[in-house]
């Protein structure tokens, strides 16, 4: 590399040839670092002349403000995408920032940080994601982190077809306001079409702080130059995402319950050809299903809207209004906004009352599906009133049941079919209908891999793990057993399984007891509700078996559940919070804390939903 000749320099020639020297060898990225060095150094000079190296270093680690904090509070990824498109704009402005998972972040941490941006998604009843648990606790606990000298902001991600819409988000916003922090703005909140909401968000985030962050940006440009120096730049491998889905054929489509059960589940087997898509036990599958035709055609009948009419998105694109019902819009879950806006164009009374009461109308929407709605109050709509009252679809998500070390270029999952009756109709979910019903072998599929970071066997393979689900939980252990099995991993593996019937409903059988046979499985155990005429579930075997489950837990066993969010999740952990109380001769509190203290390090992980 050469170098313009320049006069007038405040250093001597041989200092400069030196200089020059040492530069030659330097690529692009460390010529930045060290422009971004030498500017810091230069800021902690005095008017005598240079300060001494050490001091040098002291002063600039007390007087450069402290790094932005984004924090990802997320459940099924969406949140995590917007906090790194946050902090990759943030670095884009000159606005120094750090991304954590809040799974990865210690809640005490908090005392010592100057601002926050919180990006928190919410599941099952209002609750934080699984990986934000702790820090949640953390802040409603009898000891919260000191905060008052914190500024933050948050962005809720939801489904307002919940009654506690956004309740994480608001809660981590109420709080910190309660501990004295210092809110930033309003809090935002986003609906499941949350892009539009969240980028504006985003940049108007991004500008506050180019705006206020000013005086810190140009202190702090070392340290992100020594950071981007250090830290090789994440290469994303995986081409294929939730925008760019891959077009997947499926290889098998296999009803695993018997003709009795009361359960339709399926095994799912797809291709993935030579895409390159690589995944973990643990992760998820994203499905980009089709809406039934036959249930579109119903509700354009219910409207009067002529199927081939043309409607504009809220993308912009325009395209005819049956495509759009099939392909595009959220048709199989009712939501408020949904009844509120189709009662304002009726003018129905009773759906106006029931627009009236979100008591009254979360009840309605749970159990009235979208068709019904239309056929009881029938009005005749445009093609654009329809499109305008339904949201964007948007895709399902399912454990993986494989590890890659098993089945190499395919990925498997299990999915139970989602059925009810209304009005004599009978109706099915959306996604689970679409895979269990209408496709089978040959047919196309557009999916992609959401990583789950904090659902994960455990580093060294000869621990042991403890895995508890009911129904189709069992999907991300048959991929722990697969890679394990695969690898031939020391580790013990206890299983914890249930559901209605041992002969009816025993997902996977087989492979268990191949599993069992060889040992791989070193203990089971199996809670069948209906097999006998007191109900057993997952959380009387944890009770039952409670003294090996300590024993296990104390040899550094890791805890993982899968399953129902709502019921069995909570009963399972009701049930391990009274062992570990009676086990451990703890107080309740103390055996809270100990649960606690697994949780934050990731040897007590949850994939509930």
């Amino acid at each position: 590399m050469s170098y313009p000749p320049l006069s007038g320099l405040p250093i001597n020639s041989d200092t400069l040839s030196e200089l020059q020297k040492n530069l030659s060898g330097l690529n692009p990225l460390q010529t930045a670092w060290l422009s971004g060095y030498l500017w810091a150094r230069s800021q902690q000079m005095d008017a005598s002349g240079a300060v001494p190296a050490g001091v040098a270093a002291a002063q600039a680690t007390q007087e450069q403000a402290s790094p932005v904090l984004v924090l990802s509070a997320s459940q099924t990824g969406n949140a995590r995408r917007v906090a790194q498109s946050l902090q990759d704009k943030l670095k884009a402005a000159g606005v120094a920032s750090v991304l954590k998972s809040a799974g990865d972040y210690k809640s005490r941490q908090l005392a010592a940080e100057r601002l926050v941006l919180i990006v928190a998604s919410t599941q099952g009843d209002g609750e934080p994601p699984e990986e934000a648990l702790s820090l949640h606790k953390a802040l409603f606990g009898k000891k919260p982190p000191e905060v008052k000298s914190l500024q933050y902001a948050v962005l809720g991600l939801g489904d307002s077809s919940y009654p506690d819409f956004c309740q994480a988000g608001k809660d981590f916003d109420s709080r910190l306001e309660q501990l004295g922090a210092q809110r930033l703005f309003d809090r935002v909140d986003c609906d499941l079409d949350y892009q539009a909401t969240a980028d504006e968000w985003v940049e108007k985030t991004v500008a506050w702080l180019v705006e206020h962050e000013s005086r810190n940006m140009a202190a702090n440009a070392a340290s992100a130059s020594v950071s981007a120096l250090v830290n090789e730049p994440q290469v994303h491998a995986q081409i294929y995402t939730r925008e760019k889905p891959y077009t997947a054929t499926i290889l098998t489509n296999q009803k695993i319950t018997s003709r009795n059960s009361l359960k339709d589940v399926r095994h799912l087997e797809f291709d993935l050809g030579d895409s390159g898509i690589r995944y973990q036990p643990g992760d998820a599958l994203g499905v980009w299903f089709r809406n039934d035709p036959a249930l579109v055609d119903s509700i354009l009948a219910s409207t009067g809207v002529d199927g081939a009419e043309d409607v504009t998105l809220t993308d912009g694109k325009t395209l005819g209004i049956r495509y759009a019902l099939i392909h595009h819009l959220e048709i199989t879950q009712n939501t408020p906004a949904f009844v509120k806006g189709y009662a304002q164009i009726t003018q129905d009374q009773a759906l106006l009352d029931l627009a009236a009461d979100s008591k009254a109308l979360q009840d309605y929407i749970a159990e009235t599906p979208i068709d019904v709605v239309l056929r009881r109050v029938s009005q005749t709509l445009t093609a654009q009133q329809l499109c305008d009252l339904l949201r964007p679809l948007t895709p399902r998500m399912y454990s993986i049941a494989s590890a890659q070390e098993e089945v190499g270029d395919e990925v498997h999952i299990t999915v139970a079919l989602v059925e009810y009756e209304q009005d004599a109709v009978q109706y099915q979910g959306g996604a689970s209908g679409y895979l269990n019903r209408r496709l089978e072998a040959g047919d196309e599929v557009a999916i992609f891999i959401e990583p789950s970071a904090h659902f994960r066997l455990p580093q060294d393979p000869q621990t042991p793990i403890i895995m508890i689900g009911a129904g189709t939980g069992i999907a991300p252990f048959r991929a722990f057993l697969q890679k394990r099995d695969a690898e031939d991993q020391e580790g013990g593996n206890w299983l914890i399984f249930g559901n209605q019937s041992f002969k009816d409903d025993f997902l996977y059988q087989l492979e268990w007891q191949q599993l069992a046979k060889s040992e791989r499985l070193s203990h089971y155990s199996f809670a069948w509700s209906r097999d006998q005429q007191e109900k057993i579930y997952v959380q009387h075997k944890l009770l039952q078996e409670g003294k090996q489950l300590w024993q296990w837990l104390q040899k550094g066993a890791h805890l993982y559940v899968c399953g129902d969010a709502s019921r069995m999740a909570k009963d399972v952990e009701a049930a391990l919070l009274e062992v570990i109380s009676s086990e451990g001769g703890l107080s309740v509190d103390d055996a809270d804390a100990y649960l606690d203290e697994l949780r934050e390090s990731h040897r007590y992980q949850r994939d509930v939903y």
